[in-house]
């Protein structure tokens, strides 16, 4: 990440320099595969869609705090952890350019109200099926 974000991130307290803790991200990768295996068993509908994105969208965030973590900081909320994600470089990268729109929806849902539709799930469930497991090995071969 461009140093100068990273800076204005550490001057807004959006990020605290910490030591690299491999363990941690260890955990987080795990945690949120863990959290995705649970996910996935549950049937979406119009009652299920709200659970299953905002469960979805947790274990994409974990995936960019770990990602943080690798670097030696601590992200101190949810929108620099999506924002490292993407410059990762994996084989759908243009899916990336999704994670302004999927924030969006959680906040509509968490702060306005905003009903979640299957297909707003869908679509997140999605992109953790394409994308997780090329973000979930750079996180690996930075662990290295």
């Amino acid at each position: 990440m461009n140093s100068e974000f990273i800076e204005r991130f550490l001057r807004t307290d959006q990020l605290r320099k910490r030591l690299p803790d491999k363990e941690r991200v260890k955990s987080m990768i795990e945690l949120a595969t863990i959290n995705m295996n649970v996910v996935k068993t549950i049937p979406l509908s119009d009652k299920s869609a709200i659970l299953v994105f905002r469960e979805t969208y947790e274990s994409i965030r974990q995936l960019g705090d770990a990602r943080w973590w690798t670097l030696g900081y601590e992200p101190r909320n949810h929108e620099v952890s999506m924002e490292i994600l993407k410059e990762l470089d994996i084989k759908e990268k243009i899916r990336l350019n999704h994670l302004n729109r999927l924030k969006n929806i959680r906040n509509d849902a968490n702060y306005r109200g905003v009903k979640v539709s299957t297909n707003q799930a869908q679509e997140i469930l999605e992109f953790w099926n394409v994308c997780s497991d090329d973000i979930i090995s750079i996180l690996l071969k930075e662990l290295k």
